[in-house]
């Protein structure tokens, strides 16, 4: 049975972005396992009260483990688009496929599908045009964050392509971890 996780971000004992985490988590239980009973995973944490963690929880039909690892955020310079026909629909833990993707040449590649922009390999993207930020009608993996910043009509869904991101002044990650970071001093090679 394929196994799943979450990652949530615990800072001095807060839990960010829960409502999120549980709404995937949830969803995803029930789209793969048939299970609609909810979990709350506020029941499964024992969030440290000092310092930044990654809250990583596996999971599949139940709670697999929960761990706390402290976080060290990466800083990025350099992006590489590559094509993939990849399936991550879940969040699953065998990251095996994105893996192969990713060109030591480079800090972090951005995940093209069917002549689309998704996602990085660790975030989804948006891109500012001036008025908007705008992220990928299609991504790879619905992130939490992303989810929250659509809630809440931060971000506007485009179908974005590889020749359009001249046209854009910003470009930004975001997941769970580092929120939404604007990616400053950056190289994108289409």
């Amino acid at each position: 049975m394929k196994e799943l996780f979450e990652t949530i971000k615990i800072k001095d004992g807060k839990i960010f972005n829960l409502k999120w985490h549980n709404q995937r988590l949830n969803r995803s239980r029930l789209e793969l396992f048939s299970i609609d009973k909810s979990l709350d995973l506020r029941n499964y944490i024992d969030a440290p009260t000092q310092g930044l963690f990654r809250c990583r929880i596996v999971y599949s039909m139940e709670i697999k483990s929960v761990e706390y690892l402290p976080y060290m955020p990466k800083n990025f310079t350099s992006f590489k688009v590559v094509q993939s026909n990849l399936n991550y629909d879940y969040k699953f833990n065998d990251r095996s496929q994105l893996n192969t993707l990713i060109q030591k040449e480079y800090d972090e590649i951005i995940i093209e599908k069917d002549g689309l922009l998704t996602d990085t390999s660790i975030a989804n993207i948006a891109f500012y045009d001036g008025k908007n930020w705008l992220t990928p009608k299609k991504p790879l993996l619905r992130g939490t964050t992303r989810e929250r910043l659509l809630d809440n009509s931060f971000l506007k869904l485009k179908d974005i392509k590889k020749e359009y991101i001249k046209n854009y002044s910003h470009f930004a990650l975001m997941n769970a971890m580092i929120g939404f970071q604007i990616q400053n001093s950056i190289n994108i090679r289409p």
